[in-house]
C-alpha cells in the first residue's frame, strides 16, 4: 500500500494471505512462465525518493489482477512534477515484478520515472539529448528503475531475460529502463 493510507481493505487482507505463499525468486529459465501466469501472486516494492513514498504491494492473484492495487500503482508512478497520473500498463509492471524476483532481492526498486506528462518530457528533452520525443513514458508504458544492492548490469541481464519489452542501461546514471514495447535493448 502506499505510504499514507490507513485502513485494512479487502485487497490487504488477500494481499497479506498471499504474501505467504510467495516461494523462492524464479531462475532466468523460469522467467517466461512468470509472466504468462505460472506464478500464483505478483508484488511490486518500491520508494520514490522525490516524493517519499513507498509501496508494497501485490497487484495480481492467481491470474487476476487487483484494480485497487493498479490504482495505487498508477499514483504511485504519477509525474511527480505536476501529480498527473496516467495508468501504467500491466505488461510494464510485470515485466519489472519478474526482473526484480530474478534479482533474489528484498530491496525495493528505486522509481527514476514512471508516467512522463508531455510537458514533463518536453522539458527533460530540452536538458538532454537521451530523452525520447516519443517515450513510452508518455503512455505509462516504462519504468526508470535502480537498486542499491545490485550493478545496472545485473538489472539489465534480469530485465532482458524476460524477453518481453525494451531495456536500456544507463551505466552512468545508475538506472535500467523497462518498457513493454517491441523486445529490444540499448545501453553500456
Amino acid at each position: 500500500m502506499v505510504n499514507g493510507t490507513n485502513g485494512l481493505t479487502r485487497r490487504a487482507l488477500l494481499g497479506a494471505f498471499a504474501a505467504t505463499s510467495v516461494i523462492a525468486a524464479p531462475t532466468y529459465s523460469h522467467a517466461f512462465g512468470f509472466l504468462r501466469g505460472a506464478g500464483d501472486v505478483r508484488r511490486v516494492r518500491m520508494y520514490n525518493g522525490r516524493t517519499g513514498e513507498n509501496i508494497d504491494t501485490i497487484y495480481w492473484i492467481d491470474g487476476n489482477y487487483i484494480k485497487e492495487a493498479l490504482n495505487e500503482i498508477n499514483r504511485f508512478m504519477r509525474d511527480w512534477r505536476n501529480d498527473q497520473v496516467k495508468a501504467i500498463d500491466t505488461r510494464t509492471i510485470d515485466i519489472a515484478a519478474a526482473a526484480h524476483n530474478l534479482l533474489d532481492t528484498t530491496e525495493p526498486y528505486m522509481l527514476i520515472s514512471g508516467y512522463r506528462s508531455p510537458q514533463t518530457n518536453a522539458m527533460l528533452r530540452a536538458r538532454s539529448s537521451g530523452v525520447a520525443k516519443n517515450s513510452r513514458h508518455l503512455s505509462g508504458e516504462a519504468n526508470d528503475l535502480r537498486l542499491k544492492s545490485r550493478s545496472v548490469s545485473q538489472m539489465y541481464r534480469a530485465a532482458s531475460a524476460i524477453a518481453a519489452g525494451g531495456v536500456g542501461r544507463y551505466t552512468s546514471s545508475n538506472f535500467v529502463h523497462v518498457d513493454c514495447g517491441p523486445v529490444r535493448s540499448w545501453g553500456t
